[in-house]
């Protein structure tokens, strides 16, 4: 089953992908590695907010 992305899942993946950006370039490994897990956070809101805004 292939989900389209929704607009608000877009815009989730859009800033996930700028906190990974952003962690690239930290030399504090520790505030990179919290970069990192908001990321992967953000892309689960993005895969979550399409699926609920596919269903309705």
């Amino acid at each position: 089953m292939t989900v389209q992305i929704s607009q608000r899942g877009k815009e989730y993946s859009e800033t996930a992908q700028t906190l990974l950006r952003a962690a690239k370039t930290m030399t504090d490994s520790a505030i990179a590695g919290q970069l990192k897990a908001l990321a992967d956070d953000y892309q689960r809101r993005a895969v979550k907010a399409s699926h609920v805004d596919a269903d309705g």
